[in-house]
């Protein structure tokens, strides 16, 4: 589908839940409803401007009558779907800008801002029912968690929180470790048992609801830069429930599984524009992921294209995007990681001449260097191995009769 053009910055976007129809919010405050088709063909349905400083984050109701948008303006927005006219205003919704929203219930809604607060509304009640001030730096997203009645936050601060929304406690039920680096996506797999989250770092960090929300059980590095948005694919592809889509500051929407972990190739290329926010049409199981960056325009890809097109068009693809990770090495943690391919999987990899020693005695014997160059190499990689974290598991094998020499003994044999 051609890209739609919106004529200003996207901070966010979210689909009619049953109809072909996608809501942008805008830097400029605008609010903006596309109609679009299966061939490709979009039309534009509304537009409005509920308040003149930027919309940051949108939400629709169940039915998809309506729409709440929020922002710069700390007010919330009703918005009728089918007038594209403004119903309702909670100006002074939040003390500060409102960064995210999230529909919990057909009458409960969630807003968080920038300075961490979370507010959950009822739409037919004028003032929030609960608010939850445990979280000291600005709220990136949401995820509800249906069989225990509980909403999830990611924060800046470097935590996530968990919630109770039945219990009148103004207090989390559980909140994580500081994870010392920004959490900025957030979203459920495998059926719900584990969580993925999306960091500054360009690492997925997996929580494991059976272990706790303490910490995470398992970090999986690999993306060159901040992991800003994700989302589910459809659940009738094949293993729906841990393939994701990954929306990077790169520009590159990504589809990844998880568990073992492989790249399977690039949904969409926003050129060097960052990817603000994906989402997928049909309440998540429809046939178009919507992607929006800051080069004022609607990206609507056909995942059938994606997940549904064999043979060599997929090898290719994911020939290409073996090539993009491996010339955006990560630093995580003071390493150099790359991710290289073997058998499919996707695997941090390190240069070791130990290991070259168990692959290939000859070629390590031909380029073993003799000068005091690698000596003075060897504590340098080591420092690098020691800083690694330990949840970056790799099959490594050491060589048992290491030495660690100064160059001065080499030089006076």
């Amino acid at each position: 589908m051609p890209d739609i053009s919106v004529g200003a910055q996207i901070f966010d976007l979210a689909f009619h839940p049953n109809r072909p129809l996608v809501f942008t919010g805008l830097l400029t405050g605008h609010v903006k409803a596309f109609g679009y088709d299966e061939q490709g063909n979009h039309e534009p349905k509304f537009s409005l401007r509920p308040s003149k400083k930027s919309c940051r984050t949108l939400a629709s109701s169940e039915d998809g009558a309506r729409l709440w948008a929020a922002g710069k303006a700390k007010a919330i927005h009703t918005i009728d779907v089918g007038t594209g006219e403004v119903m309702e205003t909670r100006a002074g919704a939040h003390d500060t800008p409102i960064n995210r929203m999230k529909r919990l219930l057909p009458n409960l809604l969630a807003s968080g801002d920038d300075e961490g607060v979370i507010k959950l509304w009822d739409p037919r009640k004028p003032d929030a029912v609960r608010r939850y001030t445990h979280h000291f730096d600005f709220i990136s997203d949401f995820m509800w968690l249906d069989d225990k009645k509980q909403l999830v936050a990611t924060s800046g601060d470097g935590t996530l929180s968990v919630m109770d929304v039945r219990s009148k406690k103004m207090e989390p039920v559980a909140q994580s470790e500081d994870q010392e680096d920004e959490l900025l996506s957030i979203l459920p797999i495998k059926g719900g048992q584990k969580v993925v989250v999306g960091t500054q770092l360009g690492i997925l960090s997996i929580f494991n609801r059976k272990s706790g929300w303490g910490d995470c059980v398992d970090r999986i590095p690999g993306h060159p830069q901040s992991i800003d948005a994700l989302c589910a694919i459809p659940s009738h592809y094949p293993n729906a429930h841990s393939t994701i889509l990954t929306g990077s500051s790169d520009g590159l929407l990504r589809a990844v599984q998880l568990l073992p972990t492989k790249l399977l190739g690039v949904v969409a290329d926003h050129g060097e524009f960052p990817i603000e926010r994906i989402a997928v049409d049909m309440n998540g199981e429809g046939r178009w992921v919507g992607s929006a960056g800051h080069e004022e325009v609607l990206k609507l890809t056909d995942l059938k294209e994606v997940f549904e097109d064999g043979g060599d068009e997929d090898e290719d693809e994911d020939g290409r995007e073996d090539e993009e990770f491996d010339e955006g090495d990560v630093a995580v943690g003071g390493n150099q990681v790359s991710i290289e391919e073997s058998g499919g999987a996707l695997k941090p990899t390190t240069s070791d001449p130990a290991e070259e020693e168990d692959e290939d005695e000859e070629v390590r014997e031909a380029e073993q260097p003799t000068s005091d160059e690698e000596a003075a190499e060897e504590p340098h990689k080591r420092k690098r191995k020691k800083e690694k974290d330990p949840l970056n598991a790799t099959k490594r094998r050491k060589g048992k009769n290491e030495l660690e020499a100064e160059p001065s003994f080499f030089a006076d044999l």
